[in-house]
């Protein structure tokens, strides 16, 4: 296709492509040809499809959204574990929570052939894998309740019943009624999901929610420090604080612990994850959990299954159930 566009051989395109200097040399006004045709139809040269045509990589890709965060750490090894079973190596990514880094990696695999594909995206949609599935034909396996590609096998956790169960409890079981809450912008589907859910207990109970008690932070602790420090400025604070997720949390336990605060006495803290620092920390955190190695087992064998055409047929969908575990620190 490049070749007909550009008007040129296969063969000038080939060479143009992986900057050969042999032979006749090509021409400035030719190449400029060929990179356009290239930029046009959006293709990207697949390094190794002459000597794997038809064959196995022995290799999956694996895209996280941070590798720092420790919630990752054994939902990557159970993936590996699974692919080391299978005699498979695992190529992981880190995208930072950021688009472009999605798109790099999706960039990456339409480059570099891999049989297949666990992903953990925060912005792509249904018709982003659809082009991904389409140029590379891999099977992929996808971590989030928002998706429904046809063809991909999805692993979540329920993480708006999560967010109910804890919040239920904050109001019923420990007499909360000003809860603030540390968000991310619902830009994430996950951050959405845990919004509304808040939003919707709150109702049910009837409880006022002022607009400052929101608070957006990034998934870092950093990011909760920053959101408790604004929320226990306030002039009438909230006594409870729900964080979308660990990190978040602990960062704001950090926080009013500086402002000469106690947990749980003066300020509640909940998190999102139980990620091991939850139980180390003391207070220990009272969170959701979710179960990341279960979610990689998951996600790996559903991916197997699809590599070696045990399974077939329409996308599955598996749930992981969330677990809320109440600590000392609310």
């Amino acid at each position: 296709d490049v070749a007909r566009l550009a008007n040129v051989s296969q063969s000038t395109v080939s060479r143009v492509l992986s900057g050969s200097t042999s032979g006749i040399p090509i021409g400035d006004e030719t190449k400029e040809r060929v990179y356009a045709a290239v930029k046009q139809l959006g293709y990207y040269p697949n390094l190794y499809a002459g000597s794997l045509r038809g064959q196995k990589t022995r290799i999956i890709a694996m895209l996280i959204a941070d590798i720092a965060n420790p919630f990752y750490h054994p939902m990557v090894r159970a993936v590996q574990d699974v692919a080391r079973s299978y005699g498979y190596d695992v190529m992981v990514a880190n995208s930072d929570h950021r688009r472009d880094g999605e798109q790099l990696f999706c960039e990456a695999i339409m480059r570099r052939p891999v049989d297949g594909v666990v992903m953990v995206p925060y912005h792509m949609t249904d018709d982003d894998i659809e082009e991904l599935v389409t140029r590379t034909d891999v099977a992929v396996a996808l971590v989030g309740q928002h998706f429904h590609h046809p063809q991909s096998d999805v692993v979540f956790a329920d993480d708006g019943k999560g967010v109910v169960d804890a919040v239920t409890w904050l109001i019923a079981a420990r007499r909360h009624q000003r809860i603030g809450f540390i968000g991310i912008t619902e830009a994430f589907p996950a951050g959405a999901r845990r919004w509304h859910a808040f939003q919707e207990t709150l109702e049910r109970a009837r409880l006022p929610f002022p607009e400052e008690y929101y608070q957006e932070g990034d998934w870092t602790a950093e990011s909760g420090e920053r959101a408790m420090h604004a929320l226990l400025s306030l002039s009438t604070p909230p006594t409870a604080v729900f964080a979308c997720n660990d990190l978040m949390a602990i960062g704001a336990m950090q926080t009013a612990w500086k402002m000469g605060l106690r947990v749980p006495d003066d300020v509640a803290i909940v998190g999102f994850d139980d990620i091991p620092a939850a139980s180390w920390i003391r207070p220990r955190l009272t969170t959701i959990a979710q179960y990341p190695a279960k979610m990689g087992r998951a996600l790996a064998t559903a991916l197997f299954e699809r590599i070696n055409e045990i399974e077939t047929g329409p996308a599955r969908r598996y749930e992981i159930p969330c677990c809320f575990i109440a600590r000392e620190s609310a």
